[in-house]
């Protein structure tokens, strides 16, 4: 049967190929398209068949959500992990004080749809956060992907389905611009598994991948080495997502650890095309660090030109719920809030 359908395509071919060179006429030209079509099953992006919703979930109505991203602050539970030797997460009664009631009050006031929060010790402990103080707020879903010997993770709360997530803790990522004292080219992974990527899927018909960071902090030749490293390998993945579906829609959020005007930020945001192009939408006054007294940026939410005018203006901004000393009590970061409409424009 095979090889019969194979001789069947090669005739089919050969009288094709006659047709054309017995026709008078120049052949038209064709435009090769630079970017891949989507890949479809069923008439979907190959991405959404991870979309099985829970029996008996309904979609809320609403025209809008809204994302939060929040560094909060060495966030521990009461229990110590006996695979984590730190003095702050062996103890955490000393240092969190009255963290957990003043964040069940902040995110009760931002009422956001999607929670991402960095410096956080793991999604179990952010489910039972939402079980018990946020009960009524329709959190179902939550994700992390934590180190293995580390507390401070990077982990998502959702009222909306969340699909696969993509971590990256096993990746190595290169130091760029820096040699050892052996002038050797440095790597590091383990960074990596604050950052990761996972597919969100807000409504029926609309859906992004959105991507959280926590980048290595500090100045110097090697750390900023360390978040282009880091920056690198994520654009390198959106550019594997956007093969799937050059129109796909990108969030990234999170703690950047890098200023504006650095270029770890321009890297993140340069691009050739709608799909690895970011915009920040924040302005030069908008600042997250410190919370008590905030003077520069290091928070971010930025999308790339397909989701961008999704974006509700001016919604994107860093958020005060407190006077700044209960603030900076409960994080010496400002959230950064930003909202969207629900259907791609």
């Amino acid at each position: 049967m095979k090889t019969q359908s194979l001789i069947s395509i090669i005739f089919v071919g050969l009288l094709s190929a006659c047709s054309i060179s017995s026709n008078t006429e120049a052949p038209e030209t064709v435009t090769v398209n630079e970017q891949p079509s989507p890949a479809l099953h069923n008439g979907n992006p190959l991405y959404r068949q991870s979309l099985i919703l829970p029996q008996g979930y309904q979609y809320p109505e609403q025209d809008t959500f809204k994302v939060i991203s929040w560094n909060v602050e060495h966030f521990l539970d009461e229990h110590d992990d006996p695979y984590i030797d730190n003095e702050r997460e062996n103890d955490s009664a000393q240092s969190m004080g009255n963290k957990r009631e003043y964040l069940v009050e902040a995110l009760k006031i931002a009422d956001a749809d999607i929670v991402v929060l960095q410096e956080f010790e793991s999604a179990k402990l952010l489910r039972n956060i939402a079980q018990n103080e946020l009960a009524d707020m329709g959190y179902m879903f939550f994700a992390d992907a934590p180190s293995h010997g580390w507390y401070m993770n990077v982990v998502v709360m959702s009222r909306f389905p969340l699909g696969v997530m993509y971590s990256y803790g096993n990746a190595n990522t290169p130091v760029l611009n820096y040699l050892d004292e052996n002038g050797e080219v440095e790597t590091q992974r383990n960074l990596n598994t604050r950052m990761w990527s996972i597919d969100v899927f807000p409504s029926q018909a609309y859906s992004f991948l959105m991507t959280s960071v926590h980048l290595k902090a500090g100045r110097g030749e090697r750390n900023i080495g360390m978040r282009l490293g880091q920056i690198e390998f994520l654009k390198t993945q959106f550019e594997r997502f956007l093969w799937e579906d050059p129109q796909r829609n990108i969030l990234v959020v999170g703690d950047f650890n890098a200023l504006p005007d650095t270029i770890e930020l321009s890297t993140f945001l340069a691009g050739s095309n709608a799909g690895n192009r970011f915009i920040d939408p924040l302005g030069p006054d908008d600042f997250t660090h410190t919370a008590i007294e905030p003077l520069r940026r290091l928070d971010y939410a930025i999308m790339n030109e397909n989701m961008l005018s999704e974006m509700v203006p001016n919604s994107v901004k860093p958020v005060y719920y407190f006077e700044p000393q209960k603030q900076d009590d409960l994080a010496d970061h400002l959230p950064v809030v930003a909202q969207f409409y629900l259907k791609d424009k």
